[in-house]
């Protein structure tokens, strides 16, 4: 009896041990399952934007020539400069992104990679159209829209612009298209490729007006003497960054960059390097 009590004894004893075991190692689990779980949040949040915003690994950001906004190519000013490629090589390095500028010709070719894909940001106008094809944070600066007009034209105010046989430039697919094509009823409205197609219709005697924003058309004014970009405005565009559909999660990043922006003077100063003229009074 004596025996089989001793035997008894540590058949339970060994149970015990057994269970303990399994506690500690279920213990140890959930502690190796709350520290990994907790490691891996960290990683994610420090790594989140950037792999949303930039998930090739490098941070395309759509460009056009012509204009202070996007890209002005000046290799004997210094190399490029402009408000979107000087933000957009802020924001790469905040995301620590390589920067890498994808220049397409006109603006159209860029919000159509954008919404495709192609390229992971853009700066532009943040229109209501163009919201349906891509996701825009706040806006960090907002520019008068109005009218060039070329040299000897008698032409003075806004209100001289809408009549029957008056020539206005836009540029083809652009917001100043859309809008102009609706609210005009007399004016006829001429297409143009690019920019700087437009420019070159002015100086043909093609065109009337050229309609933009007043960045664009300073800059055009300069290719052509004795222009003058005409007091006043017919509208406001509203720059912001776009995004493609689908990277929400990462606009609170964006929207963070764009309050540190200002705030900062990266935008001022941004702008005052690409020589933009016309933005609203107090940008």
């Amino acid at each position: 009896m004596e025996k089989a009590h001793r035997s008894d004894w540590i058949g339970r004893l060994r149970s015990s041990i057994a269970g303990m075991c399994h506690r500690i190692v279920a213990f140890l689990m959930i502690v190796g399952s709350l520290i990994s779980v907790c490691g891996g949040v960290a990683v994610t949040a420090d790594s989140e934007p950037r792999q949303i915003l930039a998930p090739g690994g490098k941070l395309r950001v759509g460009l056009y020539p012509g204009t202070p906004t996007s890209i002005l190519l000046d290799p004997q000013l210094g190399g490029p400069r402009g408000v979107g490629y000087d933000l957009g090589k802020e924001l790469a390095r905040r995301l620590g992104a390589p920067y890498e500028p994808v220049i397409f010709s006109k603006n159209a070719e860029v919000l159509e990679a954008v919404k495709t894909g192609n390229v992971d940001i853009a700066f532009t106008n943040a229109s209501p159209a163009r919201g349906r094809d891509m996701d825009f944070g706040p806006p960090y600066l907002e520019i008068e829209l109005g009218y060039l007009v070329p040299q000897g034209s008698m032409v003075s105010t806004l209100a001289d612009v809408d009549t029957h046989g008056f020539r206005i430039g836009v540029t083809e697919g652009s917001s100043s298209d859309t809008t102009l094509s609706r609210d005009l009823k007399n004016a006829e409205i001429v297409r143009a490729a690019t920019v700087k197609h437009g420019v070159d219709m002015m100086s043909a005697g093609k065109l009337d007006a050229f309609a933009t924003n007043k960045a664009t058309l300073y800059e055009m004014s300069d290719e052509l003497p004795g222009s003058r970009v005409l007091a006043g405005r017919w509208g406001l565009e509203s720059f912001a960054i776009g995004i493609p559909k689908g990277r929400e999660a990462a606009m609170p990043f964006v929207a963070s960059f764009v309050a540190e922006a200002r705030a900062e003077g990266l935008v001022a100063r941004a702008v005052q390097r690409a020589g933009l003229r016309g933005t609203l009074a107090g940008e």
